[in-house]
């Protein structure tokens, strides 16, 4: 169907229609209404996420110890029975003193390390713990201190025996140390 063109009005027809309506006065738009105020945010995944946790941590359903599987530090000098690592990380040693290296460089942690060991064959201990730390926020380089930490007792000469520690004692993270 196709639309016809308006025909135009005619002066005649103009002057009858608003003889017809009468006068006219201008309407003047009414206002909008005012908005709402909108509600504050919400972060309702955060707090769904929150309240989820206590439950999610009753039921874990793994072993945090076994996460830390291929990470453990260990080593024997040669001349030693293999019993004595396997008890070292068991925990069946007694530490004697500890030293944490939390927030050293690698220099400062190399010479607190020495100068730990150093007092401690001084004060005749034969067990201390070095907690140097997961290193988490180390670059893709890995972790630097407990990298530093294994390669400072294979050299030492009084390290009879080291182990990763048991993980109420920092897992991983800390290093128990058999000396003569």
């Amino acid at each position: 169907m196709k639309r016809r063109p308006p025909t135009a009005i005619s002066e005649d027809d103009a002057r009858l229609f608003r003889e017809a309506i009468g006068a006219v006065r201008p309407v003047d738009a009414p206002a909008a209404p005012p908005s709402a105020p909108r509600p504050a945010p919400q972060p309702r995944m955060f707090e769904a996420d929150e309240a989820a946790v206590p439950g999610e941590l009753l039921e874990m359903a793994f072993d945090p110890a076994v996460l830390e599987v291929g990470e453990e530090l260990g080593y024997l000098r040669d001349g030693y029975p293999p019993k004595l690592l396997r008890q070292l990380k068991r925990g069946q040693y007694s530490v004697q003193d500890e030293i944490d290296l939390h927030q050293m460089n690698a220099a400062a942690a190399q010479a607190a390390i020495a100068a730990f060991l150093a007092e401690a064959k001084l004060q005749g201990l034969h067990c201390v713990r070095i907690i140097h730390g997961k290193g988490l926020r180390s670059k893709a380089a890995g972790p630097v201190l407990k990298t530093l930490t294994d390669r400072l007792l294979r050299r030492r000469d009084d390290v009879v025996a080291f182990a990763s520690a048991r993980p109420a004692q920092g897992g991983t993270g800390a290093v128990v140390v058999l000396l003569r």
